[in-house]
């Protein structure tokens, strides 16, 4: 084995840590993956033996990359992203993004997504991967001790301003049994959990062209929740303005939310909200009160 062969070999070993990294700090597998694409190209510009820690450089690389890649995203202009972004996902590997999606969690990325670059690659870094504060702190050009102001922060705000109400278990409960229906296609389970005068209401946005905007009844709402089970993938629980709702994520961006009502151990209402300027002004936390654990990879 060269020596070229020997820096692929120990490289490649990294790779799954680093794209998890990378992952969790863009919310796209695409950029995900050219983050670390990027690694590799600069490790073989430099004396690779000359690095004591390689695990270490590629982090820090990688975290570089994607703190310039926020920052670029930050900076430009982007549309509004619509039906068609929830319909037909732009990442080459739609099923695997959705994977990944579930393993970090979705309520997670909507609410990494409004955090400042800064203070996202901070709060990855420590409290997702256990990295120390005097490691994070050249990568984004502060402190130490202004590198833990980043990361407490984007704690706050994962953690949410709402307390979290006593039956939200219970509604948890209920909303999961309803979105494990809505994924799986089961119209029975659907109406096992739907109550029997269920209103449905949406923004224009998120329906088929002529779809009413209200819909009353299990039955009828059931059967279209059914049709619509292809953006069920999408989605995941989290708290929406104080209560349990769902969310639907594409590239680390939220594209949906549903805003539920729970009545006893069914579902009463729910509105689908989908208008950009709604959608901003919804308040997303993650439902766990206590802050992710660090991720092992």
């Amino acid at each position: 084995m060269d020596e070229r062969d020997g820096l692929a070999a120990r490289f490649e070993a990294q790779r799954g840590h680093l794209r998890a990294v990378a992952y969790r700090m863009l919310g796209s597998s695409a950029e995900a993956d050219d983050a670390v694409q990027e690694a590799w190209l600069r490790l073989t510009r430099v004396d690779a033996g000359a690095v004591d820690n390689l695990a270490a450089w590629l982090r820090t690389v990688v975290s570089r990359v994607c703190l310039d890649m926020l920052r670029a995203r930050r900076s430009r202009r982007e549309e509004p992203v619509g039906q068609r972004a929830v319909d037909e996902p732009s990442d080459a590997d739609p099923e695997g993004d959705a994977v990944l999606a579930d393993s970090v969690g979705r309520a997670l990325l909507v609410v990494l997504g409004t955090l400042a670059p800064a203070e996202r690659i901070a709060f990855v870094l420590h409290d997702l991967f256990a990295v120390p504060f005097d490691q994070i702190a050249p990568i984004v050009d502060r402190t130490p001790v202004a590198a833990k102001k980043l990361a407490s922060r984007a704690r706050l705000r994962v953690r949410g301003t709402t307390t979290v109400p006593a039956e939200a278990v219970r509604h948890r409960e209920v909303v999961e049994a309803f979105l494990a229906a809505a994924r799986g296609g089961d119209l029975r389970a659907l109406l096992a959990v739907l109550a029997p005068d269920v209103v449905r209401t949406a923004d224009p946005q998120a329906l088929p062209a002529g779809a009413a905007v209200e819909v009353r009844g299990a039955e009828v709402v059931a059967r279209e929740t059914v049709g619509l089970r292809r953006r069920a993938r999408h989605t995941g629980i989290a708290l929406v303005d104080g209560t349990v709702g769902v969310v639907a994520v594409v590239r680390g961006r939220l594209v949906l939310a549903l805003t539920v009502r729970v009545d006893g151990d069914r579902i009463a209402a729910y509105d689908v909200v989908a208008d950009p300027a709604r959608l901003a002004a919804l308040d997303v936390s993650v439902l766990d009160v206590e802050t992710p654990a660090p991720v092992t990879t």
